[in-house]
């Protein structure tokens, strides 16, 4: 079966710049979406927020805005950049992203509005209390979501993580995001740098692509 197999990070901002592409990709009917989350910022990797993190990622986020099209807001800029006390840690967020996917394949859905919590209104999405109101606001049920990551937190979102990390290496991808597009028993690795703040002509190309191989 045709599948286009996703490497990335919720805090990674060029995967925010791709968010529009996969936006775009989901709508290919036939050709379904797999979510593999890499842990950017887990363990030793999770940061705080300090001045120096601010100067280094605003430039970065500058281009992709200007690249991508992708909004950022005040609440992430004059908010949550400044927000000392604020750390930045994939895994809850991929704990949740994991839950959400299991309840109905919501997963892209939490992903997308973690990605607008955390660039646009500056939320701290590595924060039980906000993956918890994020996810009653794609309308998934608070308990049944609350169940849900309590069976993904921990080693099973470890253990999710190593594996991504071994699509990574595996797929040849420089980092987040990789997208490994898997037609019929062939693999490929896309370059998506020509696509970004193209989605309409990223998705022309993969129904080309599904197509082929029909």
């Amino acid at each position: 079966m045709n599948r286009l197999h996703y490497i990335f990070d919720p805090l990674c901002g060029w995967c925010y710049a791709a968010a529009p592409l996969i936006h775009a990709a989901r709508k290919i009917k036939g050709l379904p979406i797999v979510l593999h989350a890499g842990g950017m910022m887990t363990g030793p990797n999770r940061r705080r927020i300090t001045p120096e993190w601010r100067e280094y990622v605003q430039p970065h986020d500058r281009r992709i805005a200007q690249m991508s099209g992708q909004p950022f807001g005040d609440g992430y800029f004059n908010g949550l950049l400044w927000d000392v006390t604020a750390t930045l840690d994939s895994e809850p967020p991929t704990t949740a992203i994991l839950a959400a996917e299991e309840l109905g394949g919501h997963g892209l859905d939490l992903l997308e509005r973690l990605q607008r919590a955390h660039y646009v209104e500056g939320q701290r999405i590595s924060d039980l209390p906000v993956l918890l109101q994020l996810a009653t606001d794609i309308g998934l049920n608070r308990d049944d979501f609350e169940n849900a990551c309590t069976h993904w937190r921990g080693q099973p979102t470890r253990q999710h993580i190593a594996e991504s990390r071994q699509w990574l290496t595996q797929s040849g991808g420089g980092g987040f995001p990789t997208l490994v597009l898997a037609l019929d028993d062939t693999l490929t690795t896309l370059n998506i740098a020509p696509w970004i703040g193209r989605p309409d002509a990223w998705q022309d190309y993969l129904l080309k692509q599904v197509a082929v191989s029909q």
